[in-house]
């Protein structure tokens, strides 16, 4: 089985997408096959590390998954590799604040799961020897993960550097490198997190330049030395993670809808279904043999004026909804099914029609956790009573929403349009219930 070891910090913002990515490169270039996952309900990051790899990134959730769905997603990440590195989310053990599940989700968690090590990255500014105990307290924590080590971010100079590594030879921590600050590596960034990485002008020298300073400053033969084989996982998890929507299904593919999970994708190829992607920022029609259409999430708001403007498009979707094709759309997808969506500027663009549905970006209201979702109305996701386990994260304002709800939560509160063949929700589907 693949080595694995997951990159964690005590914090977001620590520096672990950068460290990772650098990672990621620097391995590839020293000849090293390489595969990533990203733990935890992200699109963004996934994408910069295949960026790093040539490889697929796939998702690992401790809470949205079942524990054979994260074993087997993670070897298959690490297919065909000599190492798999793993990046965690927000703080090591920072985890879903709902209660009552199995699975409370987290870095913590996921690499416990893997049995692999875990390498801290701590943002050393303001700190010196401190940061020896900061280490230690993670790596001493009940029930955790094993914590192998760190590597220190944001060195501010050579004393500096020198006081760091004081700190944690008196707490018994290894250390694996030492990164200077280095401002041109800080990523763009927008309200949801990064810039995608296919809008980066300048991707491949951004990661080249992350390689380049990993390779100098961080042992990567220590690194790979310290991990270890995943645990094997079963052969199969049974049903796909969602219900394929069709057996030949139009997915919409560019920058404005580019939140689909590959796992996800990947379940309904396995499931015999065909996939064929289309683009609706090129004015593209979903197949006219598509049986099923899935709009992903992603940043409609940010083109909703090409979205307008694009007729072969929304003909293309009037077509296939006439034809009966089932028709989902999830958060950004939902928002294109709808009449309208206004932009953060106040400008109205008109949408789709498919659902009763007008959003809005002029006042912005963020909506973010996991959720617990079932299927309050027959469609291609289910028959009534099917539960899913999703993640929602967005800042849209809904100005109108009426007709029959899709979803039911467990506090009563109902989610999402279902008009006949056509049905979505600003939830995120992962996983079956």
């Amino acid at each position: 089985m693949t080595p694995a070891l997951v990159v964690a910090a005590p914090a977001s913002g620590s520096g672990k997408t950068t460290l990772t990515l650098g990672l990621l490169r620097a391995f590839r270039s020293a000849g090293v096959a390489v595969g990533s996952a990203k733990i935890g309900p992200d699109y963004i990051d996934p994408r910069f590390h295949a960026a790093a790899t040539g490889r697929p990134c796939l998702n690992l959730d401790g809470w949205a998954m079942r524990r054979d769905r994260v074993l087997t997603l993670a070897t298959a990440a690490g297919e065909g590799a000599d190492l798999l590195v793993v990046e965690g989310v927000m703080g090591l053990f920072d985890r879903a604040a709902e209660t009552g599940v199995e699975g409370r989700g987290g870095t913590a968690e996921v690499a416990g799961m893997l049995e692999a090590p875990v390498v801290m990255v701590v943002d050393t500014g303001g700190m010196a020897q401190s940061v020896g105990a900061v280490v230690d307290g993670f790596r001493r924590r009940a029930g955790g993960p094993d914590v192998a080590g760190v590597v220190l971010n944001r060195v501010a100079s050579p004393r500096h550097e020198a006081l760091l590594r004081e700190g944690c030879a008196e707490a018994g921590i290894a250390v694996f490198g030492a990164l200077p600050r280095r401002a041109e590596l800080k990523t763009p960034s927008r309200h949801l997190g990064l810039v995608q990485a296919e809008e980066m002008s300048d991707l491949e020298g951004f990661l080249d330049r992350a390689a380049a300073l990993v390779a100098a400053h961080v042992d990567l033969g220590a690194l790979r030395a310290l991990a270890r084989p995943l645990p094997r996982a079963v052969s199969h998890v049974g049903r796909p993670a969602v219900p394929p929507l069709g057996s030949r299904i139009a997915v919409a593919s560019d920058v404005a809808f580019r939140f689909a999970y590959p796992h996800l994708l990947e379940t309904w190829r396995e499931s015999g279904a065909e996939l064929m992607p289309f683009s609706p920022l090129a004015d593209e029609a979903p197949d006219a043999d598509a049986d099923a259409v899935y709009l992903p999430g992603g940043y409609p708001e940010l083109h909703a004026g090409r979205l307008a403007a694009a007729g072969r498009f929304r003909t293309g979707m009037r077509d296939a909804v006439d034809r009966g094709a089932s028709v989902f759309g999830e958060c950004g997808g939902y928002m294109a099914l709808g009449d309208g969506l206004v932009d953060a500027d106040g400008v109205r663009h008109a949408m789709l029609g498919l659902l009763r549905l007008e959003t809005s970006f002029a006042t912005r209201r963020l909506h973010l956790g996991y959720r617990h979702a079932t299927l309050v109305a027959d469609s291609a996701l289910g028959a009534h009573g099917a539960t899913y386990r999703a993640h929602e994260f967005h800042y849209a304002s809904v100005l109108a929403e009426t007709g029959d709800p899709l979803f039911e939560l467990p506090d009563g509160t109902r989610c999402g349009l279902a008009a006949g063949p056509v049905s979505g929700s600003f939830l995120h589907l992962i996983d079956g219930g």
